[in-house]
């Protein structure tokens, strides 16, 4: 989207980014969770934030239903209302992760140009897909809010999964199943756990070398 006016420039921040990973000691980045909703985004976001909070890892979670009651809240469910829904909470996110913090995402985001956008705007090897490979009959049975049965009954139009598609992710970073070689249903723990193991594995927990003690 190009800005207001043609005399709009963005204005670098004073300290570098390296600086601020250096005193979180871990690097900012973006962990997008998708899914269908009832899938367990938000779950698994809460004990991913949980986990890294016990770790001593700064992060914050941008819930989907949550950005609709401020940052979003003009929007509806369109397919062009929900591109933009996406590039502001992408956009915040990256804003985040430039601050070096965790940035982790809770958001249906069904289309795939979406979450791909999200990406090139994060940039390389800071955007964390996850993807909840959660089968859309466990998903209607944690229907909670009621919504499925509401979309099923024509009553809600365009709902994800029912009249309007999800696109399913072609390469995430991380892909989580709903249960387990066994058939026994995974705890969000358990996903969180994955999730943590692939921000270690790929160094986004630890930080740059301390920049700050060479000045």
């Amino acid at each position: 989207m190009a800005p207001a006016c043609a005399n709009i420039r963005w204005q670098h921040g004073c300290v570098e980014r390296a600086q601020r990973q250096s005193l979180l000691k871990q690097k900012g980045c973006v962990v997008w969770i998708t899914g269908l909703s009832g899938s367990g985004k938000s779950t698994v976001a809460c004990a991913l934030d949980h986990a890294l909070a016990r770790m001593g890892k700064l992060c914050y979670v941008l819930d989907g239903d949550n950005v609709r009651h401020g940052l979003c809240k003009d929007l509806g469910f369109s397919s062009s209302d929900r591109e933009e829904n996406i590039r502001r909470v992408g956009e915040v996110a990256k804003l985040f992760a430039d601050a070096g913090v965790v940035a982790l995402v809770s958001c249906i985001s069904p289309y795939r140009r979406d979450r791909e956008f999200v990406r090139g705007l994060v940039g390389k090897g800071e955007f964390v897909e996850v993807y909840m490979n959660v089968p859309l009959s466990i998903c209607e049975k944690r229907d909670c809010k009621g919504l499925y049965k509401l979309a099923r009954a024509g009553v809600i139009k365009g709902f994800t999964g029912i009249d309007d598609p999800y696109e399913v992710s072609e390469m995430p970073e991380v892909t989580l199943e709903a249960t387990d070689e066994a058939g026994e249903l995974l705890t969000p723990e358990c996903m969180a756990d994955s999730v943590v193991a692939f921000l270690a594995q790929h160094g986004l927990l630890s930080g740059p070398a301390d920049c700050l003690q060479t000045r």
